[in-house]
């Protein structure tokens, strides 16, 4: 190594002893643009003596490069690994990197400063135990330093040193260090951050990042490498609850079976009584298993696998807790939630939540405010944007066993999914349960579905038809429906322009109105399916999600998606209702086809082609494929 820890050079076998029980901290550094970040950590890099001879030649190589240094060691370099990052002299994304000292090994994200990155910092910080938020001597504390302290804060990372960088070019001056500290301390004090180290520094010189400078003789305080070997590496968790979210179902064999997991809290034994949540079952642990063998106990951050004395069910996403001190389980949350896609979070529309090991179909139900980070002002809204954040109301389809974030984050954060391309489309923390979700329960009815389908000799089914305005859908399902009925089959149709004249007519045209106009066409459709009817739905529905939505409401076969396939040009050609002139002339906002996406099904069960049929004939084409697909004597569900 160009620098060499000094144990590794004398006894090698020491040093790997020593080092493999160190303690870990896992921290990220954050700020504004051009504060310093990544000088800090490749400053951090060098003087712990963790650069290899070959990256001290590209260093010095690149700096000559592409340093901004003038020739000097540019130490970013070291962080700044994307091409965009090393033009532009900024981070883009997250780099983590790993160092140690004799005391300690360390895990750094340097994260962005730009407003646009926020959800890469977001990311930086969910695994964090501290927080280095650098300030640039000259700028003093900026609006994007309250972000990320604000950040800081809603992740829960308890630990923050404020690094008053580039020190150097302001003479070291005591007045210019106490008022940023003083304007920090105030903000601070808003967000709940109660305590925080404060270190004057010059990154690119050294100074108080390893050893203390005799520039600032005035501070009394510990370098920026002591605190961070010093500080607490986590609350003790073993002193909490037992929580373990299984992993995983481990059956090598007939004879074993085990749950497998990180243990997120407290304390577990052989013979301690368990219950898994949200189930409630109960049991008692009968041995902890590991690849070095069996335990006599296991504490929060050991991977572990534990058999139980009773044959009961458990199952990936399930928690095995303190049968004394279980979580809650619920469906309904109130949370904070940090909106990371450049696609709008819309209310009613359908994702996927993530919680431990746990996956469960999840919509946001009332966006309660969002949060200028800036000020810290709460303003309504009907969305989130990229980089937003709010507190939103969530809807689960299934109940998920959970801890306040407050308390665990492992039990309380989740991440949302988009359906369709399985993006991460945003993270989020759990407040609390909503006291609806513990009152309200499902009540059992003597006559089911398939009673209700048996007395009409038929199955329930939802036959959707999806096109643009003007393409022929409610033509075709009242045709749909006249044949239907001749046969002496039990149907009713939904129509969209009928249904906005009562169950609908709160609803506008906007996004989110047009995802709320779709989830209560399909809940309605979903208990007309239960009744034993077959609906019609005619409904541009324009988005996939809600159509994916409408389809998840019901069971294997019930939903028969039709597209009624009309290019744009013939549709506005008809114009029967004179919406598309309308459209045209800027007096119909968010018109489907003109300023508002359509997008057609990808894989639909039925396509009629209005440019080659007439409706009679697309109407004699669904009604042939429900004849075809309907069971002649079996209706169970």
């Amino acid at each position: 190594m160009a620098h060499q820890s000094d144990l590794i050079a004398a006894d090698i076998a020491a040093y790997l002893d020593a080092h493999q029980n160190k303690s870990l901290l896992r921290f990220i550094t954050c700020g504004s643009v051009d504060d310093g970040k990544s000088t800090l950590i490749g400053r951090l890099l060098y003087d712990s003596k963790m650069i290899f001879e070959d990256q001290m030649a590209a260093l010095e190589a690149d700096s000559r490069r592409v340093g901004t240094q003038g020739g000097d060691i540019d130490f970013a370099l070291l962080v700044d690994g994307l091409a965009a990052e090393r033009e532009q002299g900024i981070t883009i994304d997250v780099a983590y990197r790993f160092f140690s000292t004799d005391r300690r090994k360390f895990i750094v994200a340097d994260t962005p400063g730009h407003e646009q990155y926020t959800r890469n910092m977001v990311t930086g910080a969910s695994t964090a135990d501290a927080a280095v938020i650098l300030i640039d001597a000259r700028r003093g504390v900026l609006t994007q330093t309250r972000r990320h302290a604000y950040l800081v804060s809603l992740l829960g990372i308890r630990h923050v040193i404020l690094a008053v960088n580039k020190m150097d070019l302001m003479g070291w001056s005591q007045a210019v260090f106490d008022e940023i500290v003083a304007d920090f301390s105030a903000f601070a004090e808003r967000i709940g951050v109660e305590d925080f180290h404060a270190v004057p520094m010059s990154a690119l010189r050294g100074d108080n990042i390893a050893e203390a400078s005799g520039r600032s003789p005035w501070y009394a305080g510990p370098p920026l490498m002591t605190l961070l070997e010093t500080l607490p590496v986590d609350d003790d968790l073993s002193a909490d609850p037992f929580r373990m979210p299984v992993q995983w179902v481990n059956r090598p064999d007939l004879d074993f079976r085990g749950f497998s997991g990180l243990v997120a809290a407290g304390t577990v034994r052989p013979g301690d009584p368990v219950r898994v949540a949200p189930s409630g079952k109960t049991s008692t642990v009968a041995r902890i298993v590991t690849a070095d063998g069996d335990l006599d106990r296991a504490v929060a951050g050991q991977s572990i696998t534990l058999t139980l004395a009773d044959e009961i069910d458990v199952s990936r996403g399930d928690v095995l807790a303190a049968a004394d001190a279980p979580p809650e389980a619920a469906d309904q949350f109130e949370a904070t939630l940090v909106w990371m896609d450049d696609e709008a979070m819309l209310p009613g529309r359908p994702y996927l939540l993530k919680i431990g090991a746990r996956l469960v179909g999840a919509t946001i139900t009332e966006p309660k405010h969002k949060v200028d980070v800036n000020t810290l002002e709460q303003r309504p809204a009907k969305r989130l944007e990229l980089n937003e954040i709010g507190v939103c109301n969530l809807s689960l389809d299934a109940a998920v066993a959970f801890d306040p974030y407050a308390a665990n984050r492992d039990l309380g954060g989740f991440i949302l999914i988009d359906r369709i391309s399985n993006r991460t489309v945003g993270a989020g923390m759990l407040h609390f349960a909503l006291r609806r979700a513990h009152n309200i329960h499902w009540q059992d009815l003597s006559v089911d579905k398939a009673a209700r389908a048996a007395i009409k000799n038929q199955r329930g089914r939802v036959v959707w038809l999806t096109g643009l305005s003007g393409a022929g859908k409610s033509t075709i399902a009242n045709l749909v429906e006249k044949r239907l009925h001749a046969d002496g089959r039990h149907t009713y149709l939904l129509d969209g322009d009928n249904v906005r004249h009562g169950l609908n007519r709160d609803l506008g045209f906007t996004e989110e109105d047009r995802v709320e106009n779709i989830r209560r066409v399909a809940e309605v459709s979903k208990l007309m399916v239960d009744a034993g009817l077959i609906v019609l739905v005619s409904f541009i529905s324009p988005f996939r999600a809600e159509r994916r939505m409408a389809r998840d409401l019901m069971a294997p076969g019930e939903f028969v998606e039709v597209h009624v396939d009309t290019p744009l040009a013939v549709a506005e050609a008809r114009d029967v209702k004179g919406l598309y002139k309308k459209a045209r002339a800027g007096e119909l906002k968010n018109f489907t086809g003109i300023d508002s996406p359509y997008e057609a099904p990808e894989a639909p069960e039925i396509v009629v082609d209005t440019t080659t049929m007439t409706a009679e004939q697309a109407a004699e084409r669904i009604a042939a494929w429900l004849d075809q697909a309907e069971p002649p004597t079996d209706f169970s569900i």
